[in-house]
């Protein structure tokens, strides 16, 4: 049977007395947990006098319902109490609810003090294995039950707040991430009208272009398309981050993924004066790959030679064999 103390309730009783200073509604809450009725109407006197409101439960299946439904701010239980349906002795009833009441997640922050007559070392081992964060004996005293309570109320105020705090913090995380994808994202389609644009004066659509306009536009040209792999590569990490990142394997040959590389580079070079040269060894196996991944990782190589360099550089694309098995290794 759950009990509620309103305002002077007498769990012994049943009668309501009329009591002008009952705890505010706003007042933290008290499970307290005993199949004995004058344990219950000691603790309830206690409480209110401290401040606090209680609800009360007799056995350990009305208890954790009591815990459920009510979420107390914190939880009083005797140790030896009716099982009910909990599926353990007796004398063990509290150190079961208290197990399930932790490993709740809606309960878990909730604080639990063992107020028992047992006062053998074994028992308090048993309430800390199973998740108690006090013990009391009987008889307690009034001042020492208010200042552990109070020290367990402030310890749950503090963790919850830390916890809406790291929920928040991950909430804001979350929206930023997603504003960066978006923003990402949608920066690639401003940047490919303006690549298919460049494409166009260089293929003479709009009039014949002079030297010195087709190499301007060209360089334009260069520019945007390694920006354009800096936003694929951004984008790349968010998929890599979310495990939403799926490789499509396919056979790739050495020599004609890098020979590949060289051709797609050869205007940036030109522009650069930068030398290329490609080495792949005879023993270089056909091997499984992501291939647009793979190049990306080789472009940046390439990209990082070119421009973090003050003059004009000299890259050499390498594949080899590695070891005796069908691994390669590739150097730029």
């Amino acid at each position: 049977m759950d009990v509620e103390h309103r305002i002077g309730y007498s769990p012994l009783s049943g009668e309501h007395r009329v009591d002008n200073s009952a705890p505010p509604a706003d007042a933290p809450l008290i499970l307290v947990a005993d199949d004995v009725p004058a344990n219950v109407e000691l603790l309830f006197d206690q409480l209110h006098v401290l401040g606090f409101r209680a609800i009360a439960a007799a056995d350990g299946p009305s208890a954790l319902r009591a815990c459920f439904e009510s979420k107390p701010d914190l939880c009083i239980l005797d140790v030896s109490m009716p099982a009910g349906d909990l599926g353990c002795d007796d004398r063990s009833t509290g150190f079961e609810v208290c197990r399930r009441i932790k490993r709740d997640p809606r309960t878990k922050n909730i604080p639990v003090i063992f107020v028992t007559a047992l006062n053998d070392t074994t028992d308090r081992v048993k309430a800390i294995e199973a998740g108690g964060d006090d013990f009391l004996t009987k008889p307690h005293n009034r001042l020492v039950l208010g200042a552990r309570v109070r020290s367990l109320l402030k310890l749950k105020a503090a963790t919850d707040a830390l916890e809406e705090s790291l929920r928040k913090q991950r909430e804001l995380q979350k929206m930023r991430d997603d504003l960066m994808r978006m923003i990402v994202h949608d920066l690639k389609t401003p940047l490919t009208s303006v690549l298919a644009t460049m494409e166009m004066l260089l293929d003479g659509d709009f009039g014949a272009l002079d030297g010195e306009q087709r190499k301007a536009i060209a360089e334009a040209e260069g520019k945007s398309e390694d920006l354009l792999a800096l936003i694929n590569d951004v984008l790349e990490v968010s998929r890599i981050e979310e495990a939403e990142l799926t490789l499509e394997l396919q056979p790739i040959a050495p020599a004609a993924l890098l020979t590949e590389i060289d051709h797609e580079w050869s205007v940036r070079f030109q522009q650069e004066g930068a030398q290329a040269t490609v080495e792949v060894t005879d023993d270089a196996p056909v091997f499984e790959a992501d291939k647009e991944l793979l190049k990306r990782v080789l472009n940046n190589l390439v990209q990082n030679a070119v421009t973090h360099s003050a003059q004009a550089v000299k890259i050499n694309l390498r594949a080899r064999k590695d070891g005796d098995g069908e691994t390669i290794r590739f150097a730029a």
